[in-house]
């Protein structure tokens, strides 16, 4: 129990910096994803094409290699970020890589009998996405966003590496300084997954209300 109260200070500074971290990776990661997974779709290359490259660069390196790379590289060519905006930048651009490939999935699944009833009624390009092909595809994104969602969790470990002080961080610094290695990680692990029991209820609350009044056919 003392090692749990003499823990506790570093515990909670950890705890707030990792779910900063996680609810402004996942913002950026969601812009990224729709943004990326839109543009991707379109027959105009000058916007196709970024999209592809940003997609298929982030999803096919390593999101540690990429963290690495923005913290300790772009310096070089005079941007010099904080350990904490680069740990931002990095699990967002590459949560929301993969979030693209979601986005781009569900619309895709949207059957094509309802972009023929959208023409049919004169609908733009525009109206056409924002109220007859998202509606349906949004639900049928969010549980594989709430998957992204644990893994970006997950994935905050990694800013450890460039001394930003999460969960991870302050408990190796309280381990080297005490060497309890065995209660220490029982305890993150403990908290790391609280944290992602939260996200996955939060994640379900968010389902529960999209598809509320859909007709799925009598299969939900």
């Amino acid at each position: 129990m003392s090692i749990v109260m003499d823990f506790m200070p570093s515990l909670i500074e950890g705890t707030v910096v990792t779910v900063t971290i996680l609810i402004l990776s996942t913002i950026l990661a969601f812009i990224f994803a729709f943004g990326a997974g839109l543009a991707r779709l379109s027959k105009i290359p000058l916007i196709k094409i970024p999209a592809v490259v940003y997609i298929e660069f982030f999803r096919g390196t390593s999101a540690l290699v990429q963290l690495f790379w923005i913290y300790f590289v772009l310096p070089f060519f005079g941007v010099d970020i904080s350990a904490l905006t680069a740990a931002i930048v990095a699990l967002g651009l590459n949560t929301g890589a993969y979030g693209a490939e979601v986005v781009r999935g569900a619309i895709l699944a949207v059957p094509h009998g309802q972009y023929e009833a959208a023409t049919a009624f004169n609908f733009s390009s525009y109206q056409r996405m924002r109220y007859i092909i998202l509606p349906q595809a949004i639900p049928a994104m969010l549980p594989t966003f709430g998957n992204l969602l644990i893994e970006l969790l997950k994935a905050t470990s990694l800013v450890s590496l460039i001394t930003v002080g999460d969960i991870t961080y302050n408990s190796i610094m309280y381990i080297t300084n005490t060497m309890k290695i065995t209660e220490i990680f029982i305890i993150i692990l403990l908290v790391y997954f609280a944290i992602s029991q939260v996200v996955t209820f939060i994640m379900k609350k968010v389902e529960q209300r999209v598809t509320l009044g859909l007709d799925y056919g009598g299969v939900r």
